[in-house]
């Protein structure tokens, strides 16, 4: 049973030292949200520029 105590208690000591949100500095929602947005557009064009069927 002190087995599983000590694991609760290092569990408890990492989820308290990641309080400040877990993300890395250099990633900007922004840029990565645009960027996928823009990947997402990029691959819709493509798509439709390849689809000739209508």
């Amino acid at each position: 049973m002190s087995s599983l105590h000590s694991a609760a208690a290092t569990l408890v000591t990492l989820a308290e030292g990641s309080e400040h949100g877990g993300n890395h500095e250099s990633l900007n929602p922004y840029v990565t949200g645009g960027g996928a947005l823009v990947v997402l557009l990029l691959m819709l064009w493509v798509t439709t520029r390849f689809n000739r069927d209508r």
